[in-house]
This record gives structure tokens, sequence and C-alpha cells, in this order.
């Protein structure tokens, strides 16, 4: 944010939160990623009708966040983070990027004009969503975290989720760490998709739903929040 002119206060900064799924990338990242590892055959046949199955208990909301996370989690086991690093990256750019719709970016460049703080919180573990984040420009971004034995991944996730009531937990975490205060997560604006971040959307002042599944479009005409249209 640019200093403000001599004698005036600086604006107060305000945090603007991101989903990542079905909201800035048009598509599921974890199901996306499964795909493209059984095209490369890297991972077994059987795998995709697990992985539609999982998708569609996200979806639904009938997922635990521990079966969720730890399942994509699995796919990573046993490599290393610089042995995945080819394959993330081939990933981005055959995959991730033709998914980001024009308008999601323009919304965060219009947060970013405005001197936003940008967030990118998903549930996505760091591994999978890491390039995306850098890829979109965000300042910061919150995952769910893997647990790496000897320097490999050992196909289970460390740390709380960041997954539902977790993103909210992991968010007031993370203000400490910066030393920021608890209410600029009161103040702040959530752009989300799915029924899963329905915790976080009661907490933030400005919750806007975006492409949203069937049950958070029910809730967000409901208490009256904004819905927002992208062209995918």
């Amino acid at each position: 944010m640019p200093a403000p002119p001599a004698g005036l206060a600086a604006p107060p900064m305000r945090l603007a939160l991101f989903d990542l799924d079905h909201t800035l990338l048009s598509g599921d990242s974890d199901v996306l990623w499964c795909d493209f590892l059984l095209q490369q055959g890297l991972l077994d046949e059987g795998f995709a009708e697990r992985n539609e199955r999982m998708a569609e208990a996200y979806t639904a909301g009938i997922v635990t966040p521990a079966d969720y996370c730890d399942f994509y989690a699995g796919t990573l086991a046993g490599r290393s983070e610089a042995d995945w690093l080819p394959v993330r990256e081939r990933f981005l750019q055959e995959v991730i990027r033709p998914r980001i719709p024009d308008d999601a970016r323009a919304l965060l460049q219009r947060h970013r004009d405005a001197g936003h703080m940008l967030v990118l919180t998903t549930a996505t573990n760091r591994m999978i969503s890491a390039l995306t984040a850098v890829d979109l420009g965000v300042d910061h971004h919150l995952a769910t975290e893997l647990e790496v034995a000897d320097g490999r991944f050992t196909g289970r996730t460390t740390g709380m989720l960041n997954m539902r009531t977790g993103k909210v937990e992991r968010l007031r975490q993370w203000l400490r760490d910066q030393q920021l205060p608890d209410t600029l997560l009161r103040q702040a604006a959530f752009y989300t998709d799915s029924i899963n971040d329905l915790p976080l959307l009661s907490v933030v002042r400005q919750p806007v739903v975006v492409d949203p599944d069937p049950r958070l479009e029910s809730t967000a005409l409901r208490k009256g929040w904004q819905v927002m249209r992208f062209r995918r």
C-alpha cells in the first residue's frame, strides 16, 4: 500500500480472503491433480472411482476434514518435494492456468488496487496449491500442511486442517503470528463457493458467494449475502 500524503493517517488495513477450488479456479485442485497423475501413469486406474466419490462427498459437505485431506495427501506419499516439483510445474501450466477465469484475476486486482491484503485460504494441501498461489499473486497462502519424514511425504497431514472451522482457527492463529489484531478477520471480505466454508462466511463482515453449490446458494439467499457469477 502506498504511503499516505503527509499529515494524513494511513487507511486501516483490510483483508480480502479467497477460497481456491470452484471459486478462483474452475474446478477442484485435488480432483484435477489426481486426474493429471492418472494421465501420467502415477496412480492406479482404480483410484479414479475413489477420487470421484470423494469429490461428491466434499460437494455434499458430508466428508470429514481428516478423511478428505488425508485422501489427497496420500497421492504424494514416498516422494520428496524436489521429486514432485517437475510434475507440479507441468500441472500448473497445463491444467491450472487455463482454468483460472479472467473474472477471478480481475477480482483479485480490484482488491489489490484498493490496497487490501490478499489471503488465499484452501483445504487443498500446500504442495498442490502453492504454485497456484504464486501464480495468482496473493500476499499470503494458508493451506493444509503435510507430514514429512526423512525428507519424503508420508501421505498424512499434520497440524490443524485448513477446512471448515479449521479455516477460522488457522486464520486467527496466522493473525497472532503476524501480530495483527483479530478484528481484521471480523472486518474482512471472504469469497467462496462451498457450504464447507460456512463457518468462515459467518465470521467476516463481507461474505460473498461465487457460483455457489446449491446448499450455499440457498443459505446466501436466506441471509442476504452477495452472490457473484464468473464467466468460466
